[in-house]
Parts: structure tokens; C-alpha cells; sequence
């Protein structure tokens, strides 16, 4: 029976986010999933896989639950499915963010760029002055990115901040657009850049994955394969996992 695959994250004041490690590892051990999610002050970061009941259920208690109080009632979700399971085990994790950016003038729950939807990117990224940029770093944009797309070539996310340095300018740079996996590296990159004085700054709502499921292949604008950091690898339109030629040790 196929899995299904919950990737999700949500920016929220969990100043508490310690006391909830173990009672998140009791649920999702007891539901039988497997994969990692990471807790912070900042708010949560997951990817978790089983059964489908069991995927549901844990998303229902996340929401709505006692756990975490409804503080998650924005929770980012996506969802895809794997033939075998793409985690070898489950893995609850205290972090200092849950994301690594390490500058605390990228604050998502203070400010973040504006959302662009999967179905009106296309138009966003087609105008003559906006500046795309691929967030990710350079094995991920490897795989596959926007036609057009600026690939900072970092090692690291961390790294996005000497590259906006080095290579943008909030006076010339009128309009930014960017994008990631699944658009949390995109809420803190947007919210960094505000922070410069750039004013103008779009990103794309739920990253590549949600708009390889909403987009028609027809339709894209996107080329090759979605890296994803689980043993499927790669995904393409329609979140189908793809047999790739990258080789992970590359």
C-alpha cells in the first residue's frame, strides 16, 4: 500500500516548543509514522510518512489539538505519496531554528513578502523586471529550476545573505521573486530581504512542490526535477516520483 508523504512547517511563538518533544514523539510513534520534524521558538518543520489515516490524524491533532493549543491553524501543508517508505525512522528534533538562517532580522512572524499563488507565477515571473532567484543551494538547483532563474550557488542557505549583498541592490532591484522547495526558506529569505530596504518582494506560496502538483506540465515554466530530501529523491509535475541520474554523492 502506498504512503503518504506530510510535509508541513508553520512560523509560531512556541516559547515552550521543549515541553512538546515528547508528547509529539508519543502521537506520531503510536500512528506508526516515520521521518523528522524539527521544534523551535520559532515554530515547526516536518516531514513525516504512513499510512493515510494515519497522516490525517496527525494533521487534525496538530491543528486542533491540545498539544499545541491551535497556535498551528496556519499550518503549511503538502502532501505526496511513496511507494516504500521514504524514512528509515522517526526523529523529533529541539532546534535553535527551524530553519538555519542566522540573522534574527529575518523574523516571518514580523514581516514577510507577498504570497504569489501557484496558477498566477507564471505571470509574475514572465514581467521584464523582476528579478527571479532560485533560494536553494546549488546541488538542489541542479536537479531542476525556473526558466530564467538566478542560482546564487550557495553551499548553504545561511549563505543567501552574502549573496543579496554581493549581488542585490534595493535601488535598482525594484521587484524580487523567489522560490524554494517548499516555501519555508522563502518566508525567511523575504522577510531578511524587507529587512534591507528592499520593498517589492514576492515568493512563491508552498515552493515548486505546490506548483508541481497545481500547474500543468503544458503550462510550466519549470524544468527537470524537484529535489526532496528523502530516499524518493527527485519529484516532478504532479508530485510523481521520478527516476533521476543524479547521483547523491555527486
Amino acid at each position: 500500500m502506498p504512503y503518504k508523504v506530510a510535509a508541513f512547517y508553520q512560523f509560531a511563538f512556541l516559547p515552550d516548543f521543549r515541553d512538546m518533544r515528547e508528547p509529539l514523539r508519543a502521537l506520531c510513534g503510536s500512528l506508526k509514522l516515520k521521518g523528522s520534524v524539527l521544534l523551535a521558538h520559532e515554530g515547526i518543520n516536518g516531514t513525516l510518512a504512513g499510512s493515510v489515516e494515519a497522516i490525517d490524524e496527525l494533521v487534525a491533532t496538530l491543528r486542533r489539538g491540545d498539544l499545541f493549543g491551535g497556535r498551528l491553524d496556519r499550518l503549511e501543508l503538502k502532501f505526496s505519496s511513496a511507494t516504500t517508505t521514504p524514512f528509515g525512522r522517526l526523529k523529533i528534533r529541539l532546534k535553535k531554528e527551524i530553519v538555519t538562517f542566522g540573522d534574527k532580522a529575518a523574523d516571518p512572524t514580523r514581516q514577510v513578502g507577498t504570497y504569489v499563488e501557484p496558477n498566477d507565477w507564471n505571470a509574475v515571473i514572465a514581467a521584464p523586471d523582476t528579478v527571479l532567484i532560485d533560494t536553494r543551494n546549488a546541488f538542489e538547483v541542479a536537479f531542476g529550476t525556473f526558466e530564467g532563474a538566478i542560482d546564487p550557488a550557495i553551499a548553504s542557505f545561511g549563505e543567501f545573505k552574502q549573496f543579496a549583498a554581493r549581488h542585490l541592490d534595493p535601488a535598482r532591484d525594484l521587484k524580487i521573486a523567489m522560490f524554494c522547495t517548499g516555501g519555508i526558506r522563502c518566508e525567511k529569505a523575504s522577510s531578511y530581504l524587507l529587512a534591507q530596504g528592499f520593498t517589492e518582494v514576492y515568493h512563491l506560496k508552498g515552493g515548486i512542490l505546490n506548483y508541481l502538483e497545481k500547474v500543468t506540465q503544458t503550462d510550466s515554466r519549470w524544468r527537470g526535477e524537484c529535489f526532496v530530501f528523502d530516499e524518493r529523491v527527485a519529484l516532478g509535475h504532479g508530485l510523481r516520483q521520478r527516476k533521476t541520474e543524479h547521483n547523491c554523492d555527486e
